[in-house]
């Protein structure tokens, strides 16, 4: 027993010996202190010779002290141990390299080639190899040399990946694409790597790489996989009416795909592309008669309808409720009904007459929680605002920790603010700021910081009031009350912090209502008032928008993308802005 003990100490010790020495070792390689590292690099390979990584820091420290005959003897002295261990070859090559000897090295380089037809298990130690010393155009040759000689061997991704590295885009796609057409299971892998180099900008050069290297390989060997990822590329570039098409190629084929028109819909319509999003939930109406999608896409028709300002709406709601009922199944329908009765119609109490029957319908407590939600919505927009914090607080303690909570808890903040109880709204909305659900935690930082830069130091907080106020009478709908208030409030605070704020504010509320050139008068301003403001890249970017879409002015809308892009490098608006300038001036995508 005694004796155990004793070797288990020994071996403990030596163990801890062993890793004090690595550690060291380290400590110098990474100081560049190449003769220390490697004197204890030596005696950690002499105990353990099977380690590769004392092994190849030995061979670096080595040679960055030009003690290249030192690797050299290491190298064929391992190579006669271990003749199998082919991939050593790599080093001897790369250890001639180091010395300007390039044929020599050539000649070694091809021997762990040549090797990997005869045994493929080095196939991919070698490629590796290869590729931590930046021999990128080997480590591709030995990965395709292991593929060619071992059928069941796959190393397209990490092909892929060394194109990458060198820049060779189109070689990376075309493997990429290889590599689905392999084993289709890797789309989503390929999407997720191939994402880190598409952009939503049609003209970026690596799209159109990635575009020509899809439509090749789907003319030379149809597959629906590649309309699957054309559709996805079209999606990235906000392409959407393209990618329907795509869709409908895959619906001709299997009905299943009706599913993935359902998904491009709805991103079509959150990204403001509303006719494409029409076109999309019309085909399925048209095609499915699965109850959920019929009901889907019919919500997303009347929310389309609502936000594009169709006079049908009122028609349409009469229609879905005819044929569907005001039952369990179209909960969302009834929730989208009574926002319409407030916001658009101004009828509350009708909208709460339509809650009150869906609250007792309701099976599930997320549909409870969201009914709850709109309920507190309407009654801030009537001013009671007690009822509606009763809503969201219901909420908050019903479903703890889930996004519908924490929207709840902004709700309640949000009230507060329009009670101008900012300093709990203000409690609130730093919590919130931080939440794990991005919109809540964008809208929550956008109010904290309007409370934060525009509270006075004194009690007297009356611009910030005005400012509320404004803020409320926007959220009733009641846009040309609150476009007032937030005159009396730059006409009272000129050259306070809350101006810019305001001339921001009244600016989208003049568009909203069709003002378009007060509009831009109020962005010219913020734009004058500090050229430095966190206001003025939006600023342009509306002007821009504005002389686009609304008032038909190309020459005037380039004029301000071309600001955005080279004043404003760094702004969230650029890629849209060089898309859009790219267009006006002309260019074509091929």
């Amino acid at each position: 027993m005694k004796k155990i003990i004793v070797f288990c100490f020994i071996s403990v010790s030596s163990f801890i010996y062993g890793q004090n020495n690595f550690l060291l070792a380290e400590k110098y390689y990474q100081n560049n202190e190449f003769e220390k590292a490697a004197e204890l690099y030596k005696t950690l390979f002499k105990k353990n010779q099977y380690n590769t990584t004392y092994l190849k820091r030995l061979i670096n420290s080595y040679q960055e002290i030009s003690k290249f005959n030192e690797v050299e003897k290491l190298l064929e002295n391992q190579l006669q141990k271990q003749p199998t261990h082919t991939y050593l070859y790599v080093e001897l090559g790369y250890n001639y390299d180091r010395q300007q000897q390039k044929e020599t090295a050539k000649t070694y380089y091809a021997k762990a080639i040549n090797a990997i037809k005869k045994n493929t298990r080095m196939g991919s130690v070698t490629a590796r190899l290869f590729n931590s010393n930046a021999l990128l155009d080997y480590a591709i040759w030995a990965y395709k040399e292991t593929m060619q000689h071992n059928p069941n061997a796959n190393y397209e991704i990490q092909i892929a990946q060394i194109y990458g590295e060198k820049g060779a885009f189109k070689e990376m796609f075309s493997s990429y694409i290889n590599l689905i057409d392999k084993d289709e299971n890797y789309l989503n892998t390929v999407q997720r790597l191939s994402s880190t180099f598409i952009t939503d900008d049609p003209l970026n050069e690596q799209n159109i790489l990635f575009k020509k290297t899809l439509i090749k390989k789907s003319v030379s060997k149809p597959k629906n996989v590649w309309n699957i990822l054309l559709s996805w590329l079209f999606t990235q570039q906000k392409e959407y009416e393209k990618a329907l098409i795509q869709e409908k190629a895959l619906f001709k084929r299997d009905p299943a795909y009706l599913v993935n028109i359902i998904d491009l819909g709805v991103n079509a319509f959150n990204r403001k592309s509303y006719t494409t999003a029409k076109k999309c939930f019309e085909f399925v109406l048209q095609k499915s008669k699965n109850i959920n999608q019929l009901l889907t896409a019919n919500l997303y028709v009347v929310k389309i309808a609502i936000t594009t300002n169709q006079e049908k709406v009122d028609s349409l709601f009469k229609d879905i409720f005819s044929r569907y009922g005001k039952t369990a199944t179209t909960i969302k329908i009834q929730l989208e009904y009574a926002d319409y009765l407030t916001f658009k119609k101004n009828n509350p109490e009708k909208a709460i007459t339509v809650l009150s029957t869906a609250k007792s319908i309701a099976a599930s407590k997320f549909e409870q929680a969201e009914i709850k939600l709109k309920l507190g919505d309407i009654y801030v927009f009537t001013g009671n605002y007690n009822s509606a914090l009763i809503y969201f607080s219901q909420v908050q303690t019903s479903i703890k920790n889930h996004p519908i909570a924490q929207k709840a808890r902004f709700k309640v903040a949000q009230t507060s603010y329009f009670k101008n109880d900012f300093k709990w709204a203000f409690s609130q909305l730093k919590v919130l700021k931080a939440s794990t659900t991005q919109l809540i935690a964008n809208d929550a930082l956008d109010l904290f910081l309007t409370i934060s830069d525009n509270q006075p130091k004194d009690s007297l907080d009356l611009g910030l009031q005005l400012y509320a106020k404004a803020d409320l009478l926007a959220f009733q709908n009641k846009n040309r009350q609150a476009i007032d208030v937030l005159q009396h409030l730059l006409t009272n605070y000129k050259g306070q912090k809350i101006e810019d704020e305001s001339l921001f504010k009244q600016a989208n509320l003049f568009t909203k209502t069709n003002r378009f050139k007060e509009a831009i008068d109020n962005y010219t301003q913020i734009i004058t008032l500090n050229k430095e403001g966190i206001f003025v890249d939006d600023a342009r970017y509306l002007i821009a928008e504005i002389y686009l879409s609304k008032l038909n002015n190309t020459e005037k809308a380039s004029e301000y993308y071309q600001k955005i892009i080279f004043e404003h490098p760094s702004s969230i608006y650029l890629v849209d802005a060089r898309e859009k300038y790219r267009k006006l001036r002309g260019d074509t995508i091929n």
